[in-house]
């Protein structure tokens, strides 16, 4: 038993090294070649958990040669355009200026269906407000919608705005983040005088945000507090 435990431990540090390497792609995001990698990866760790007689040398070799297989393709890739879309293929335009294109939903094998679960997943419900739309390479579709039926900007209301980067998170359940204070120009003093202010110590504190411009939100451990 314990050998299946340390073999587990292994193999699942050796996996997640592996997919931290090939990027951080969602699994619905990953180009053919890593969904073929992925799947090799996760069905070779499989054996040397299932029959322990076969060596892990065994099952780290060539989950290791693979991921190596896949660092060197993506670089290729990168300098070879067209060895690119023979790999990963190239978007396809489904909707143009409205209308839809039967031949490239023949050519994706894509239905009705396909395409209408597509477009709500963009939070479009009627077809009447796209005016483009591609699949990319993913298989995942984006959408532009009609002027008229698009969501306006501020620019389009002539509203002027500062440019802000979101808050980020610099307490998290009692523990200062030093990096993201950084990346803002403060320092984890700024940290402990603002919870001091708010009558808290930083271990007190569930979850405290920040932006540049030093607007907070604190939340304590048990309960809510807002400040501004």
């Amino acid at each position: 038993m314990s050998v299946i435990i340390l073999r587990s431990l292994i193999l699942y540090i050796l996996v997640i090294f592996a997919v931290r390497l090939m990027g951080k792609r969602q699994l619905g995001e990953l180009q053919p070649s890593e969904l073929v990698i992925t799947i090799l990866v996760s069905n070779i760790a499989t054996l040397p958990l299932e029959d322990t007689d076969i060596p892990l040398i065994v099952g780290l070799t060539p989950i290791l040669a693979l991921v190596c297989y896949e660092v060197v393709m993506s670089w290729i890739i990168l300098k070879v355009p067209y060895l690119r879309k023979i790999i990963s293929g190239c978007p396809k335009i489904i909707i143009s200026n409205g209308k839809i294109n039967r031949d490239v939903m023949k050519e994706l094998r894509f239905s009705v269906d396909d395409l209408m679960t597509a477009l709500r997943g963009q939070q479009v419900f009627d077809l009447n407000e796209v005016q483009f739309a591609i699949v990319e390479t993913t298989g995942s579709v984006s959408v532009m919608k009609k002027s008229a039926d698009d969501t306006p900007t501020r620019k389009d209301l002539n509203i002027s705005t500062d440019s802000l980067d979101p808050p980020q998170v610099i307490v998290s359940d009692g523990k200062i983040m030093t990096a993201a204070l950084n990346s803002m120009g403060y320092n984890e003093q700024f940290a402990r005088n603002t919870a001091k202010n708010a009558g808290l110590n930083t271990s007190d504190i569930f979850i405290m945000t920040a932006d540049s411009q030093g607007n907070l939100f604190i939340a304590p451990k048990g309960k809510s507090y807002d400040k501004n």
